[in-house]
């Protein structure tokens, strides 16, 4: 096989590329949604790679944004990887994931987020799992018995910026969840879950939670169940129990945190935490300088600097010492180091690790003190204290797919 060729699919080979999808991920589109395709067609985001003039694989780089720690960062979204059979093992796939790192940082994604077909495989790029959704099966019997609330339901229909005001306010508290537009709602909520909206106001009239779900064969399937608060979330299950006439069952996805099954008169409901998505940070020395640090305790801290190796196979730009410094105010400051002053450790607490163990510590899904007990750092444990004390605690939850 001769030398691939990775560059933008031009749109008059959209049909061909759609053909490829189709074929790997085994569906078929109907006329209607194959138009729709054609219609949101973005070149700048369509990556194939070509051998002998043929387009032989393909992947997605979606511009989306994130929430990590209170702040919105660029995020590359990397979707719709397919290669034909005959051209498989021939370091395509390989190839266009290195092209979309060069491409993500040249637009200022810090952040890029996957849904692997196989953890292993892009742990080897640098991507590690970073979130797991927790899925329940509640049977109508054993839904929460709530008295009715203060507040009330409404149905909006599909208002897109009232159910975003209350999903945005949600997805800020988490690590990993994306922030949507208007676009997202319509082409990917709307158009790919099919269902109701229903709204929770509350006694003075604000918007507090809503619940978007669908009743088809007597389940009832939630896609997304948001409350902002204790009030919003048991308005929310008593309208969701007063389906009961209607479903045998209730299933729905939340945070792997969530503790439902403790509010239910009878816990022993079916459950199931699933990984789902991978993470990596793009551009490290952007990343460190954006990433809110918590400032550490003050004096329970023994040092205040310390030096970080990070390895990056496929991305050079990130194989680097770093220098993370407390300053006298309580800040975190970081700073890349020659290679010649990051050699000479010797005088201050060092750790090293590679950019998949550094990303699922950075956005929290693994701490510190674990990724060292696993050997997945190394280095002093001053270092590792220090860490423990900068890196802030939150939650990472994704109910969005791509």
């Amino acid at each position: 096989m001769n030398e691939p060729e990775i560059r933008l699919i031009p749109k008059e080979q959209y049909l061909e590329s759609l053909s490829l999808s189709e074929f790997a991920f085994q569906m078929e589109l109907a006329p209607q949604a194959r138009e729709e395709k054609i219609a949101q067609w973005k070149e700048e985001e369509h990556w194939g790679a070509y051998v002998d003039g043929r387009l032989a694989a393909r992947m997605m780089v979606l511009g989306l944004h994130t929430w990590l720690h209170g702040k919105r960062w660029a995020m590359g979204g990397i979707a719709s990887v397919a290669t034909w059979p005959e051209y498989r093992r021939g370091g395509l796939v390989a190839g266009l994931l290195r092209n979309a790192l060069r491409v993500m940082r040249e637009n200022g994604q810090t952040l890029s987020y996957l849904h692997p077909f196989q953890f292993a495989f892009y742990r080897k790029f640098g991507w590690e799992t970073y979130t797991e959704t927790k899925k329940y099966e509640i049977p109508t019997a054993l839904l929460p018995k709530l008295p009715a609330q203060a507040g009330r339901v409404i149905r909006p229909g599909e208002d897109v910026e009232l159910l975003n005001s209350i999903y945005r306010s949600f997805a800020v508290r988490y690590n990993g969840t994306l922030d949507r537009d208007d676009v997202w709602w319509k082409q990917r909520i709307f158009a790919n879950k099919k269902g109701q909206a229903a709204v929770y106001y509350d006694a003075a009239n604000a918007p507090c939670g809503y619940v978007y779900y669908q009743v088809k064969e007597r389940v009832c399937q939630i896609h997304e169940l948001v409350a902002l608060n204790r009030e919003a979330q048991k308005g929310l299950w008593r309208f969701i129990a007063d389906h009961d006439s209607m479903i045998d069952k209730v299933t729905l996805s939340a945070p792997s945190d969530d503790r439902l099954p403790f509010l239910l008169e009878n816990p022993r409901i079916k459950q199931e935490i699933m990984p789902y998505f991978m993470a990596r940070i793009v551009d490290l020395e952007r990343f460190l300088q954006l990433f809110p640090f918590a400032a550490p305790e003050g004096q329970k801290q023994r040092q205040s600097e310390i030096q970080l190796h990070v390895t990056d196979e496929h991305a050079e730009w990130n194989n680097a010492w770093f220098a993370v410094r407390i300053e006298s105010d309580g800040s975190v400051r970081t700073e890349k180091m020659p290679d010649s002053e990051g050699a000479n450790i010797a005088s201050t607490p060092s750790i090293a690790c590679d950019i998949a163990t550094l990303t699922t510590m950075m956005m929290s899904y693994q701490r510190p003190a674990f990724l060292w007990e696993i050997e997945r750092l190394r280095g002093d444990e001053a270092a590792l204290d220090l860490l423990e004390a900068i890196i802030p605690h939150r939650q990472t939850y994704l109910p969005d797919f791509f």
